[in-house]
């Protein structure tokens, strides 16, 4: 097992008050996994995926623990992640094409990067160039700025830079939103490859993309208000989901090939604030099927091998 997360926490600290942004999730990541990590804007995608890593010092670890290869990971000690950062699990940003510094070269960021990883550029040069290769970019691209490429080459660049170090666990977050259609697939093809050839172990994709991350994921999570609703094979989310708001979510995608008009349904209502989160199921106020028993909590429970839920009625 690659990383395993129980009853995880994190809020984040406003002038209102914490903002219950990961409210008890629970999940398993296994060796060679790429998971799909999919839900509205504001459901704690992203949230998730930095508090691996520790990068965000709004964050407030609350409760839980996260586990890699056995050993515990100190998410809570912002000292301690540092020799696992890069090396042990590694982060392609959201907006990842903006955090490339626009006044360096792309070759002194990525030394700079190896140097505070306490890396010397000089032992993984040959390597660097290989892998820039593979995604389809001359090494030329470490002499040049990050002006002088386009989207979809910046992209690459960060992908290799997050992988250099051959992470356990790679989170990508959102990393093809800003990208058009075919670079997008590109992107995902050279992301499934670097797991294939083991310069990952694992893979978490950070999407609001449903319809993506079924192209490429083994497994699919779905995140509702700070909490795990669905997990399962990417193909039982899309063909037989049992969660109400992943339901309606996969009934909001358009049916490529199809010659039958129909009317696509959005999901009525908006997300509960998370300042003051509701009681009980957090989807309850936007749930066709809502009834008494939705003011508890539901647990998230194993409705067939691999296939986990957390709602009163699944399977009724």
């Amino acid at each position: 097992m690659t990383l395993r997360v129980k009853d995880l926490k994190v809020y984040y600290q406003t002038l209102r008050g914490d903002v219950h942004a990961l409210d008890g999730v629970n999940f398993e990541l296994a060796d060679g996994e790429i998971m799909g990590l999919a839900g509205e804007s504001g459901c704690g995608k992203s949230t998730l995926g930095k508090s691996l890593i520790r990068l965000d010092s709004r964050m407030r670890h609350v409760d839980g623990t996260i586990e890699l290869d056995g050993e515990n990971v100190p998410i809570a000690d912002d000292r301690g992640m540092n020799r696992f950062r890069y090396h042990e699990i590694s982060l392609i940003p959201q907006y990842a094409m903006s955090a490339l510094n626009p006044t360096r070269k792309i070759g002194r960021m990525i030394n700079e990067l190896l140097q505070s990883r306490g890396v010397k550029p000089s032992e993984v040069a040959e390597e660097l160039k290989r892998r820039l290769e593979l995604v389809g970019l001359d090494p030329d691209v470490l002499n040049r700025f990050p002006i002088e490429l386009s989207g979809g080459m910046k992209q690459r660049v960060v992908m290799v830079m997050a992988t250099l170090l051959n992470p356990s666990v790679l989170i990508a977050d959102e990393a093809t939103s800003a990208l058009d259609v075919s670079t997008q697939r590109s992107v995902v093809e050279s992301m499934v490859e670097f797991r294939d050839r083991g310069f990952v172990k694992s893979m978490i994709f950070v999407t609001h993309d449903i319809s993506l991350v079924y192209q490429m994921a083994d497994t699919v999570m779905v995140m509702y208000a700070g909490r795990i609703a669905e997990k399962a094979p990417a193909s039982t989310i899309i063909n037989s989901p049992q969660h109400p708001y992943t339901k309606m979510l996969i009934g909001a995608l358009p049916e490529v090939g199809s010659t039958v008009e129909t009317r696509l349904e959005g999901i009525p209502g908006t997300p509960p604030g998370l300042l003051k989160p509701p009681t009980g199921c957090r989807f309850k106020a936007r749930c066709p099927i809502a009834s008494e028993e939705c003011s508890q909590v539901p647990p998230l429970v194993e409705i067939e091998p691999g296939h986990w839920a957390a709602c009163w009625k699944t399977g009724r």
